[in-house]
Formats: structure tokens, C-alpha cells, sequence
């Protein structure tokens, strides 16, 4: 018999399969992407509440299958299934109420009918969500609890996996993820947040950008005039990739393992190794506009940019956190890295250049938190007692970053240094203006501690296997649509076409490539603003998720 643990990640999917009597992971799958259009919760919830929640949730259950039937298992002998992820995730995995989550105020949640929605630990049969998708028939589904409404299971795994719960002294907890969620413990007080870094932090956003997979730049380091580049290989560690001019792209030296693309974490080392051998002097601007780093494989002042908004994000929700706690900036004692990027990630450079606070005294970076307790679960059953305990005895605050008027100060400060040019004495002054602390100067005896080496440590005896189309199409009739195909122009990730069928016009979708409501440049591009994605909730999840392009393509 088997058990699968699941992490639901905001820009993407991971599974293990794990033989229950050995207790050994035999098989890793991970998506590059997630199903649903968008690079962060925002993004999927909008469009769950626009074209229908079954819709959404039923693109959702078909990519999950794609990744089960990935791990090449009978599900007839899949006995348990742990799923962790945010509320917004799980409660799309679970076609349970969301609308709480689209509105923070306590009077449209009131008048909704959904002010206190209850989002404890959950085990199940398979059966309940699976019935036409997969036949599990041993299989119970569990899903960890979430600490309130806005705290789900992924930021109890990043408390639970480190070292966060038992200290003492101040100290910031972050999943570095799309959705970045992130707590700061002073006492027994824990405050928690989140910033929506966006995709970029992943590698997703950036126009070479894949998230942590094999062939993925994680990590780049000067070599005289040179650099040399870090890439991931088929079991997600890291090799010696080229050395090459980041200016002219030229390979100096052949490496051990050749890079397809890069992840946030190597765009973060391209960004502090400008800085320090002077390449970039202030962001965004590069000599030429762009550094290369391999065939198709170049960093534009738009992408720096791209990362600057997620590293900025990031850094104004941790200095927000501070001051929300009532700390100074130098009481800051530990600071826990978890996720993919912030494993992946030289802590060295995340400090430089501030995704991670560089007057903290200790870094320790951990992997993927959210897969880890799902495994635990999953070879333990008194660890879910254990977990559902602990969350139950944890008292914690939630901070809306939308709402915080400190965070929107910081953030735009952040978002002037990294897309309009200004410099961090300015950024400096308008702190003081605010009447905010100044930054303290950087630790340089910090320690820092790396406790994971890969994202996800154990992955079996073979490889890594990718799930490449996760995704669905979806069709929207375009009633008016002249042919002008802007629409399709217009799209950045080519995610549309415009198809005929018996007559009638569609807009086909693809669901994994559409960079959703943060986009919507096809609907701006519309002349004759025929394109509503709303007019796709007249089909069914299961209409969805069997649609093909069969019609004629223009």
C-alpha cells in the first residue's frame, strides 16, 4: 500500500509516493506550473469567483490526477493522500467555501453568510472528490488545519518544521513562494502575513524563467571577470554549469550540466553579483540592457524589475511585521527560510540585496516545508493529533498587508528602487519622513545555516518527473469578434487562440499559460470588447475539463 503527499503551491504542484510498510519515497513529481490562469492566489481566487467555483475546482482535480498518474501507481492500492497548501488552495482542492477569503470585511463576509467559516483538520474518503476522476477506493484524504481563516496548513508547516516555535529571542518565519507567507514571533506573540511577491520570486514572470527543476540556474558566482553558473540536475541538485561573459553571452568554459532556463533564486544571485562587481550600479538599469547567460537565456532591465517588485514585496511585509510587533530592527534575532527559493536561494545574496534582512544575527534556510509534514503525517497517524493540538494552542494575529498603511508606504518606496531608479539614500529619506527607525547596518559575523541542501530531500531512486501540460483549454464565445486576432497578439504567454466551431467564434484558453486577472491584456485589446470570461460558467467543471480545440484556428 501507498500513501501520496501533496503540496498545492501557488506556482505549482509537488507529489511524493511513499511505499507505507518500508516507509521509503519512491517517486517525486512536480508540476512546472499551476493549472488555474495567474501567478498568485489573487489571481486564482478571481477567477474561481468569475467563471464558477466547480469549473475551477474541477481544473484543479484533473491536474492532480495528471500528477498521480505520474507516480505510476494502481490507485487501488493509494491508501492515503495528505494535502498542504494555503486556504485559498485547499479550499479550491476541496470545492469548499472561498468567498470569505475574497473579502476581508467583517460586513460583506456578514451579509455573505460566511463570517466564520471553519477550516479545521479534515479526513475523508477519496470518493467525496475523486468520483469520476480517479478511482481510490482504499484511499482517505487528510488535510491538516489551518491556524484561522487566512493561516493554512503551509504556514503551520513552515512554524512547525523549523525552529520558529521554540524561540525565545524575536524572529521571522517566510515560505519564499508567489504568495510568500511569512510570521514573526516576539514572546508568545506570533503575528502572521503575507506578501504577494508574485510569481518572479519562483522564476515564473521572467522572460527565461522556470521555476526549481532540472536545468533550472539556481545560483551564479563571480570567477574573476567571469561568471560561473549553478545548475540544477535531474535529482534537484546543484552542478557546475559554464562560465561565461555576462555581457557578450560568450562560453569561456563548458560546464558539467547545461541550463535551460533560470529560477528566482539564480535571478537573486544575477541581481547581487551585478551590484558587487558593479555590472548594475542601480537597478534596473545593465549594460546594454540585458546580461546573457546562455543560448536564449538572457536577463532584461525589465525582468530585474519583475524581481525587484517580489524582493520588495517581500522586504516591506517583513519590515512591516517589525514594526507591527513593536520591535526595533535590531532585536531581530533569527530569521527561517523555507520553499524552494529558500533553499535554493545564497543567503549571502538574499541579504545583499534584502529579500532576506541583513541585520538579523542568524539565517537558517530549510526546505519545503508543506511536503514535509504531509509526509510526516502520512507515516505517523498521531502526528495529524499532533499538528491539530499544536494549531489549536497557537495564538496568532493576522496583518492584511493590503490594509497596513506601513506597508503600502515601504512598498512604494521599494517599488521606486527597483523600477524607477531611485537610490537608497532617497529610500532612506523617506523612511525618516514616515518616521520610521532607520535601517540598522548589515550583520557581517551572521550566521548562517544551511539544513536543507535540495527543495525537497528525499526523491526516490529515479529522477524527478515533470508534469508538462497540468492545464486545460477553456472556451469563451466571442460574440462580435471581427478577426482582428489583437487579442491573440496581445497575449504574452500565447495562451490564446481564436477558433470557429458550427459557426460560432471562441476565444480558446489555455488555463496553465494565461497569466489571468493580472493580465487581461486580451480583453483591453478587444476593439469590439467581445471577450468576457465570465461566459464561461455555462459549462460544466466536466465539460472543462474534457474540452479540446476541434474547431477551425484563425
Amino acid at each position: 500500500m501507498y500513501g501520496i503527499a501533496l503540496d498545492l503551491g501557488t506556482s505549482g504542484f509537488r507529489a511524493q509516493l511513499i511505499d507505507l510498510k518500508t516507509k521509503q519515497v519512491l517517486r517525486t513529481a512536480m508540476t512546472m506550473r499551476h493549472p488555474l490562469p495567474g501567478g498568485n492566489v489573487i489571481d486564482h481566487l478571481d477567477f474561481a469567483l468569475e467563471v464558477g467555483q466547480d469549473i475551477a475546482h474541477g481544473i484543479i482535480m484533473d491536474a492532480v490526477k495528471k500528477v498521480i498518474d505520474t507516480l505510476d501507481v494502481d490507485p487501488s492500492n493509494i491508501e492515503k493522500l495528505v494535502v498542504c497548501g494555503n486556504p485559498i488552495q485547499l479550499s479550491l482542492f476541496q470545492n469548499s467555501e472561498i468567498r470569505d477569503l475574497a473579502y476581508a470585511g467583517k460586513n460583506m463576509q456578514k451579509r455573505l453568510g460566511v463570517e466564520n467559516v471553519e477550516r479545521g483538520a479534515r479526513v475523508f474518503p477519496a470518493s467525496e472528490l475523486f468520483k469520476g476522476v480517479l478511482e481510490m477506493p482504499k484511499c482517505k484524504v487528510t488535510v491538516p488545519p489551518a491556524i484561522a481563516h487566512e493561516i493554512g496548513a503551509d504556514a503551520l508547516a513552515m512554524m512547525i518544521e523549523t525552529d520558529f516555535l521554540n524561540q525565545k529571542e524575536v524572529s521571522i518565519v517566510t515560505d519564499y513562494g508567489t504568495n510568500a507567507e511569512m510570521a514573526i514571533k516576539v514572546g508568545d506573540r506570533i503575528i502572521t502575513g503575507s506578501a504577494a511577491a508574485g510569481p518572479a520570486i519562483e522564476g515564473q514572470g521572467i522572460s527565461c524563467g522556470m521555476i526549481a527543476s532540472p536545468g533550472a540556474i539556481a545560483d551564479v558566482n563571480a570567477e574573476g571577470n567571469y561568471w560561473r553558473l549553478s545548475v540544477l540536475d535531474n535529482s534537484m541538485e546543484s552542478k557546475k554549469g559554464d562560465l561565461i561573459d555576462p555581457v557578450t553571452g560568450e562560453v569561456i568554459e563548458k560546464g558539467e550540466y547545461e541550463a535551460a532556463g533560470i529560477t528566482g533564486t539564480g535571478v537573486i544571485a544575477v541581481i547581487a553579483v551585478a551590484i558587487e562587481t558593479g555590472l548594475m550600479e542601480q537597478p534596473p538599469k545593465l549594460p546594454n540592457g540585458k546580461l546573457v547567460l546562455g543560448k536564449g537565456i538572457e536577463i532584461s532591465e525589465e525582468d530585474i524589475s519583475e524581481a525587484g517588485k517580489a524582493i520588495g514585496a517581500i522586504r516591506a511585509a517583513q519590515l512591516t511585521l517589525l514594526l507591527e510587533a513593536g520591535v526595533s530592527f535590531e532585536d531581530l534575532e533569527n530569521v527561517y527560510m523555507s520553499g524552494a527559493s529558500g533553499t535554493y536561494v545564497d543567503c549571502r545574496k538574499a541579504r545583499k540585496i534584502g529579500s532576506c534582512p541583513d541585520f538579523s544575527r542568524k539565517a537558517v534556510q530549510f526546505g519545503n516545508t508543506s511536503i514535509a509534514l504531509a509526509r510526516e503525517i502520512i507515516l505517523e497517524d498521531s502526528r495529524l493529533d499532533e499538528v491539530i493540538a499544536l494549531a489549536k494552542s497557537i495564538t496568532a494575529d493576522h496583518l492584511m498587508m493590503a490594509t497596513s498603511e506601513t506597508f503600502k508606504n515601504i512598498y512604494t518606496c521599494e517599488l521606486s528602487y527597483w523600477t524607477e531608479g531611485m537610490t537608497m539614500k532617497l529610500y532612506k529619506k523617506f523612511m525618516k519622513m514616515y518616521k520610521y527607525p532607520p535601517f540598522p547596518e548589515p550583520v557581517e559575523d551572521a550566521v548562517m545555516e544551511k539544513r536543507a541542501a535540495k527543495d525537497i530531500e528525499e526523491t526516490g531512486g529515479i529522477p524527478v518527473q515533470i508534469v508538462e501540460e497540468i492545464g486545460t483549454t477553456i472556451e469563451v464565445p466571442v460574440d462580435g469578434c471581427i478577426l482582428c486576432k489583437r487579442c491573440n497578439e496581445e497575449c504574452p504567454e500565447n495562451a490564446l487562440v481564436t477558433i470557429e466551431k458550427n459557426g460560432v467564434r471562441f476565444a480558446s484558453c489555455s488555463t496553465q499559460d494565461c497569466l489571468g486577472t493580472s493580465c487581461r491584456r486580451c480583453v483591453r485589446a478587444c476593439p469590439m470588447k467581445a471577450i468576457d470570461f465570465r461566459n464561461i460558467s455555462s459549462l460544466s467543471a466536466k465539460e472543462i475539463q474534457r474540452n479540446d480545440i476541434s474547431g477551425e484556428v484563425y
